[in-house]
């Protein structure tokens, strides 16, 4: 109910309120995140798929529930050229509810032969069509063009920045309203999805170690990658930052959603975090459509799988293949719940694997979802502490409540902060009713 407009106010407001180089930085450093993470993510998949060797002829022998609705009948160029055409959608409200999609209907061509005999032949023609479903990443695209014009104006635009702005607080208030019930919703939701399985224990022992690898890889990239980027980068304790992030990692587990988790992500961020909100508006909405560690891990992982599964031993250049397709289809996958078995066909197709497959793995991937999910939202909150880090250079930052400084300190543009490693100059950033942000010399 709340993702459309978080995204919009937190994405306008933020980069109306910052100018073209400042929003630049941000963003020139955060993609340089999305692209280092991912990337490592998928390395970290491919190398416990070849060491565990999760995939057996035998179980595609086996009677699993195999029932999907993921069409594996579409090129993958097509779907690459879907990821550009919802990048910028023909008409801003449609966008709010659909999506476009390449689709096939047949169609009778006329054959001549040599001899000028005529025949027919039914081929299939690519049309593009709508689904139901959120362009994420068309919105995205239009809120940060908006956002940039604003800024740009100026005082002209005004106004319209205070409308976003307001906006903003109460999206944030509604938001906090939601978070007193969202422990009975995040608990129904796994419940359900755990009374749909006809034979649990059946399916969770034929794909118990492909299960076993994904949640291995996954496990190494949330406890030990992104801390280890973190800390050193900031020099800062990662797990200190991770245990903020509980409540959005739950939430995640809960939904299967980066969109649905993205309003929890910003509470926990500014919060318990103390990130500055002009990075996490900037960070996360962006983050949440292209930064999908989890996914772009899962889906190395699940399409060597496959290949073992059909006997066959991928050499060094269609594992490099693999570890690059997945990178970038991971890139356009949707923020919503098994979005990455259709990005997935991408990489099957890319290495001539039968896609037909992908009902295998239907069985246990609505598990996996949640936990890669999770992964996503925690690599999209540590990317704001990173690019905040970075952007700020010399300087770092934190906020206190205005009850914890003396009244004249609060007055007072400057003031000298004693450590025990000396005395160091500091300024008030921003200050209102609730908080007061100081910034200190490195010290």
């Amino acid at each position: 109910m709340v993702i459309i407009p978080l995204i919009a106010a937190s994405l306008i407001s933020g980069l109306s309120q910052l100018d073209a180089k400042q929003s630049g930085k941000i963003g020139a450093f955060a993609f340089f995140y999305y692209g280092l993470t991912t990337s490592l993510a998928v390395i970290t998949g491919i190398a416990f798929v070849l060491l565990i060797h999760p995939g057996d002829k035998s179980i595609k022998q086996q009677n699993i529930e195999t029932s999907s609705s993921v069409n594996t009948n579409i090129s993958t160029i097509d779907k690459f050229l879907d990821i550009f055409r919802n990048m910028f959608p023909e008409n801003i409200i449609r966008a709010t509810f659909q999506q476009q999609e390449t689709n096939y209907k047949q169609v009778q061509v006329v054959v001549y032969d040599n001899g000028g005999n005529i025949s027919y032949k039914l081929i299939d023609q690519p049309i593009s069509s709508y689904v139901d479903g959120m362009n994420v990443l068309g919105i995205i695209v239009f809120c940060i063009a908006v956002g940039i014009a604003i800024s740009y104006i100026g005082t002209t635009a005004k106004p319209l920045m205070d409308l976003f702005i307001a906006l903003d607080h109460v999206i944030t208030a509604i938001v906090n309203v939601i978070m007193w019930y969202s422990p009975i919703g995040i608990a129904s939701l796994i419940a359900a999805k755990i009374l749909q399985i006809n034979d649990l224990s059946r399916t969770a022992q034929s794909l118990g170690l492909y299960m076993a690898t994904v949640m291995a890889g996954l496990a190494v990239h949330i406890f030990i990658t992104l801390p280890l980027i973190y800390f050193v980068t900031t020099r800062k304790n990662p797990y200190k930052y991770l245990k903020g992030l509980i409540q959005v990692a739950m939430t995640a587990i809960g939904t299967a959603s980066s969109a649905a988790s993205l309003p929890v992500n910003f509470r926990c961020l500014e919060e318990n975090n103390g990130i500055d909100p002009k990075y996490t508006k900037f960070v996360l909405p962006i983050g949440a459509t292209v930064n999908m560690d989890g996914t772009a891990l899962y889906e190395a992982v699940a399409s060597i799988f496959i290949a073992q599964l059909n006997g066959r031993e991928l050499g060094i250049g269609e594992v490099i293949v693999v570890s690059l397709t997945a990178t970038l289809a991971s890139i356009g996958a949707a923020s919503i719940p098994s979005a990455g078995l259709v990005t997935m066909l991408i990489v099957l197709t890319a290495v001539g694997l039968p896609t037909d497959d992908i009902s295998m793995i239907v069985a246990v991937d609505w598990l996996l979802d949640r936990f890669r999910t999770a992964v996503n939202v925690c690599g999209d909150a540590f990317g704001c502490g990173f690019v905040q880090h970075l952007c700020e250079g010399s300087n770092f930052s934190y906020r206190i409540k205005p009850k914890e400084l003396p009244l004249g300190t609060l007055l007072a543009n400057s003031y000298d902060y004693k450590s025990e490693n000396g005395t160091h100059n500091s300024h008030i950033s921003q200050k209102d009713d609730n908080t007061v942000r100081i910034h200190v010399d490195k010290l």
